[in-house]
């Protein structure tokens, strides 16, 4: 029996790791959160409820070297974009546990969007990027054009800026980027990589309706030009693993990257019902099995629904940690 803890259970993109893992019957799942009033900890037995660390906090690592130690973890699973880098910098490090996450080196190019944009640039089509200092600010756009801090999950801190007159007003900040405004449809694309490098599937959907940056009604769509991109942004930034590369079309109609998000994401539900269980192919990533050369998904849509847990008010975990709250991580 393999023992594998999710962490990040109170967001979207943990319970849906949760629920695909629950249906394994050779695998027993913990769920952990800072929180303890996560949805997520609730779906597993009272015995793998866990309240972790913050992620930002510099015990963390830790404090989940220990759990792995003193629970027989086999695999970790973080959902939370924070708790990534300082696990896969320590990945050797976690009482016998393997990380199922992308490397340091994936994880510093992914989570720095200029550094994406520098990267991808010569492989692939790319909007034009430039940091918000004097060169980028005094570069010729075509206005409106999207300005969005280098870090972050999300929509948070994007603004667009109508005219060159509300551009040249902007303080200079490199933690920064200015970015050309493409018109086109926005895609999602799930993806997930073996242990060489190889894409085994690359999973479009719509972002049909958007609820806080997590796609809430969408469909999966067939389409070489977003498939074949988001392989190449896969291959160009060297990824092991599942990731979310977020594209939209160019006024011709072009696939561009917009981002990548190096974790599961909050609409994996759609890609899984679709076909491509990848947090269930994940695990078997990391319990060092192959995978398939290649999977197919069905064409589908989803809507999505408030769903209530409820447990005996005893049940509920104390953790100190809900007003420091991090988000695991939008779509």
């Amino acid at each position: 029996m393999t023992r594998v803890l999710v962490t990040g259970v109170g967001g979207p993109a943990g319970v849906s790791v949760l629920r695909s893992l629950l249906r394994r019957p050779d695998v027993e799942v913990f769920a952990g959160d800072m929180d303890g009033w996560a949805s997520g900890l609730y779906l597993v037995q009272a015995e793998r409820r866990r309240i972790l660390q913050p992620g930002l906090s510099p015990d963390f690592v830790d404090a989940i070297r220990q759990l792995c130690v003193d629970d027989a973890i086999d695999v970790v699973i973080s959902t939370v974009d924070v708790e990534l880098p300082p696990l896969a910098a320590r990945r050797d490090d976690l009482g016998g546990a393997v990380l199922a996450a992308p490397s340091v080196a994936t994880l510093d190019v992914t989570l720095d969007k200029w550094e994406l944009a520098q990267r991808c640039a010569p492989l692939l089509r790319v909007p034009v990027t430039r940091l918000l200092n004097a060169d980028g600010i005094g570069l010729r756009w075509i206005f409106p054009v999207i300005v969005k801090p280098r870090r972050g999950a999300g929509s948070r801190g994007v603004r667009l800026v109508p005219d060159r007159a509300t551009l040249v007003a902007m303080e200079p900040d490199e933690a920064l980027i200015i970015q050309e405004h493409l018109p086109g449809d926005e895609f999602s694309v799930d993806v997930l990589a073996d242990a060489n490098g190889n894409v085994v599937a690359a999973v479009p959907r719509t972002r049909t309706r958007v609820d806080s940056g997590v796609s809430i009604a969408g469909q999966t769509v067939h389409d070489d030009g977003l498939e074949e991109t988001a392989a190449a942004v896969a291959r160009a930034i060297g990824l092991r693993g599942v990731a979310n590369v977020q594209l939209r079309r160019d006024s011709e109609g072009v696939p561009a990257l917009l981002e990548v998000n190096p974790r599961f994401p909050g609409a994996l539900p759609l890609t899984i019902a679709a076909g491509v269980d990848m947090p269930s192919l994940a695990l078997d990533l990391a319990l060092g099995r192959d995978l398939p050369a290649r999977l197919d998904f069905v064409d589908l849509a989803n809507v999505r629904f408030l769903e209530d847990v409820f447990v005996p008010p005893g049940e509920i975990l104390h953790s100190e940690n809900a007003a420091h709250q991090e988000s695991p991580g939008d779509e």
